[in-house]
């Protein structure tokens, strides 16, 4: 049977060569984009899915009330993992982890023989049975024996020791304000892989940490990061209304309440609003699974087109088969072994396409994708040949099949209305997915260009920053005044954090007349920071050096100003955490977090411990300032590597994933009216071809060429046109939607919908005009000849 499947694909390529290399190019143009959409789904789907207990792996969340709504943060109380794992039955494990998000930079780690960089996360002893992050030496049981333990990857035993066997044991010397001290080697893990969220170089004992912090003993304080193990027994239902009501049992007075959330889903579902999950990068997982199912859609509907709308060429065929014994039912399976059969075979040039374009399409995504072969993406690839085989042929197959033998044996066959109807029908579906990714991609790009081009209140152009990473030699005051001393340097500064979303959150700050609480952002800067970003003050002035005046100051933004209802607050007096400050300025309002975000309310205070250095540079000397800081910087800090970035990257990188999204929705919707065209250059082929006498007819009643490419053009416009009346209201609401988002955001006009109504009108026409000037062109005698 098998066999003669496939002899009647090779008997169809022969027999109708230009219908059969339309269909192997779309489906397998198709399934090249599918394979590689479904490659990153995997991909992405498969983050933190490897630790063996993931359905029963939690973490713990707050969900704190603020004025402003309610705001869901990671952190929670250091006795919270010791009290849930005592109290309540459901839980079988629980740790606190203190990420390397809270060491804001890396440390240094060294041996008399090397000095690295690492970055470093605190963890409680039961970590090892939550996460199954690979121990190469070590007990998972019994990780720390003293307080003073650590445990390092097995890469960086390898750059400290040049080996992982001999590392247990030895000491090493971790440079860091937080926990730095001399550690013994306790035990050696595998470093963690790519589909894992958390990343870091060394772990150290929890109870180190608790004992040092003094923010940890108390219930009203946030600090690690909690994660439980439930039993296998535990109903999350339960566990849940029992974390509702556990922090107040310690704390009456707490505005917070407790939530648990699968700790695998902290990577696709990591967006809050208003204490409720809403969406993160599952929103870029469902729209390119969608994007995926329109590609392959889009090229079975091609196919079904071209073999009902050929359908002529067939029915001797299926009327002699019916003669002679067979039944629908095996017709219908013989056209869909044919199409199954047809298929595979664009697997086979899309595998090839799939490997060819992986590099190109990794360099797009950010990722390592690879066609390994393992058994559940063998089998992902089967599932979607054999969809592709059977949606494409199912209605051929019905069609062809329906036949019946004294109509067919005439041989002659007359399109139904509804037959015709179905057809335009598709090709409409065809082009109204296409116009509606046409509109998407023209938003997202102009958007991104928007926010990143959009005056943020201050200038992240020309700064470079580094991190304070280990502890600074002599001090950081020598260093900036030698930084600033350089003749490319207009200026320097330092801070506590970052712009671009690190800002803290606090609503400690009181005020004369003030009716509640209001939720401010904050940062710790030190002087010459406003000068350095080219903020303008309003009002007041910025900090100086001196840090004796400096320490009790603090300067605002518009907004909060607006906010708190202050008239004229230069000089007036506010307790931030309790202790009196001075109102010494008002900087105009800035952008401190990507513009999904309206400005908040803010305030600086002046630190003296700086976390990172920023340095405005000269335009166009780049190459020579760097050269000259990163001298500055190895005399003052030891001799460690110079590692910097410019601000002007953060700002990108924070929508790195929709310019992403964007390039590949670009790729993937050109793709998409390839393959449109493609069909409706085969439909114009065979409406051309079989509308031949016709156009002989009217060539000799007198009809001019343009007469005839005006007919013959006459319903793919109106298909086209319909497509673009129906996908504009769909597109339009997608893309509002998408906007809506965003706090600031560009303007959605009508020039998005005519440029892709415009766009899509000239790809259709110039699809089907060759083979309608082609047809308009036929001599009446060939024509004649060709109709006898």
């Amino acid at each position: 049977m098998i066999r003669h499947y496939f002899l009647s694909v090779v008997r169809n390529f022969n027999r109708y060569r230009s219908s059969f290399v339309i269909n192997l190019i779309g489906l397998s143009s198709g399934m090249a984009c599918s394979l590689l959409i479904a490659l990153w789904l995997r991909d992405e789907m498969a983050m933190d899915k490897f630790h063996e207990n993931d359905s029963r792996l939690y973490q713990v969340m707050s969900n704190l009330e603020t004025p402003e709504g309610i705001l869901t943060l990671e952190a929670t109380p250091g006795l919270l993992a010791k009290a849930l794992a005592e109290e309540i039955p459901e839980v079988r494990s629980a740790v606190s982890v203190v990420p390397p998000s809270s060491f804001e930079s890396k440390g240094v780690v060294s041996t008399l023989e090397a000095r690295v960089k690492a970055s470093g996360q605190v963890v409680s002893e039961d970590y090892f049975k939550l996460f199954s992050f690979p121990l190469i030496h070590g007990d998972r049981d019994n990780p720390f024996s003293t307080q003073t333990d650590v445990l390092i990857s097995d890469e960086l035993a390898k750059k400290l020791f040049s080996t992982t066997a001999n590392a247990i044991g030895k000491t090493v010397e971790w440079d860091h304000d937080v926990l730095g001290g001399v550690y013994n080697v306790a035990g050696v893990f595998k470093q963690p892989g790519s589909h894992s969220t958390a990343q870091f170089d060394l772990l150290f004992n929890y109870e180190l940490h608790f004992a040092k912090s003094s923010r940890s003993k108390l219930w009203g304080e946030s600090d690690p990061n909690t994660y439980v193990l439930l039993t296998e027994q535990a109903k999350v239902e339960t566990f849940q209304a029992k974390l509702r009501s556990f922090l107040k049992s310690k704390k009456e007075d707490t505005r917070t309440i407790l939530f648990a959330r699968k700790y695998s889903d902290k990577y696709l579902h990591g967006i809050f609003e208003n204490g409720v999950p809403a969406g993160g990068r599952i929103l870029y997982v469902r729209l390119f699974s969608i994007i995926a199912l329109f590609i392959l859609t889009i090229a079975c509907i091609n196919f079904m087109n071209l073999s009902t709308a050929r359908a002529s060429r067939r029915i001797k065929e299926v009327g002699i088969k019916k003669t002679v014994g067979a039944t629908r039912v095996m017709l219908i399976w013989q056209y869909l072994g044919e199409s199954v059969m047809m298929a595979f075979l664009s697997l086979f040039i899309g595998l090839i396409l799939v490997l060819l374009f992986i590099p190109q399409f990794n360099q797009l995504t950010g990722k390592e994708l690879t066609m390994d072969l393992s058994g559940d993406l063998v089998l992902l690839i089967l599932s979607i040949t054999i969809f592709t085989g059977v949606v494409a042929g199912s209605y051929p197959a019905l069609y062809l099949s329906g036949f019946s033998p004294a109509t067919v044996l005439k041989g002659k066959l007359n399109a139904s209305v509804g037959e015709l109807w179905i057809r335009r029908g598709l090709v409409v579906f065809q082009f109204a997915l296409s116009v509606v990714l046409i509109v998407a991609v023209l938003v997202v790009y102009k958007q991104i260009d928007y926010v990143q081009s959009r005056s943020l209140g201050l200038d992240k152009d020309n700064i470079i920053y580094f991190k304070k990473e280990g502890k600074i030699g002599p001090g950081y005051e020598p260093f900036l005044l030698e930084v600033t001393s350089l003749s490319n340097v207009v200026n320097a500064s330092y801070m506590w954090g970052d712009f671009t979303g690190g800002a803290y959150g606090t609503d400690g700050v009181q005020w004369e007349g003030m009716n509640d609480k209001i939720a401010f952002k904050f940062q710790q800067v030190g002087s010459d920071l406003i000068e350095t970003f080219k903020m303008e003050v309003v009002a007041g002035r910025s900090f100086t050096r001196d840090l004796n005046t400096e320490a009790t100051k603090v300067i605002f933004n518009e907004a909060a100003i607006e906010n708190m209802g202050l008239n004229d607050p230069i000089g007036k007096k506010v307790k931030i955490w309790g202790a009196e400050r001075e109102i010494i300025g008002v900087v105009k309002d800035f952008h401190f977090e990507s513009l999904y975000e309206k400005v908040k309310p803010f305030f600086f205070v002046y630190e003296p411990f700086p976390d990172r250095i920023l340095v405005r540079i000269k335009s166009g000397t780049q190459k020579e300032s760097i050269g000259q800081i990163a001298d500055l910087y190895k005399k003052h800090f030891n001799g460690l590597a110079f590692d910097y970035k410019f601000l002007d990257d953060d700002y990108k990188t924070m929508y790195a994933l929709e310019r992403r999204v964007a390039n590949l929705s670009w790729y993937f919707a050109a793709i998409a009216i390839l393959i449109s065209c493609l069909g409706l250059f085969g439909l114009a082929a065979f409406t051309a071809e079989r509308r031949t006498k016709e156009i002989t007819i009217r060539k000799v009643l007198g009809s001019s060429e343009m007469d005839i490419i005006l007919m013959l053009s006459r319903d793919f416009t109106v298909m086209v046109l319909a497509s673009i009346i129906i996908a504009t209201p769909i597109s339009y609401y997608l893309v509002k939607t998408w906007l809506d988002t965003f706090e600031y955001k560009i303007t959605l006009g009508p020039a998005f919908f005519l440029f892709s109504a415009v766009l899509t009108l000239l790809i259709a026409w110039l699809a089907v005009g060759l083979q309608i000037i082609k047809a308009s062109k036929l001599r009446t005698v060939d024509a004649l000849k060709l109709t006898e």
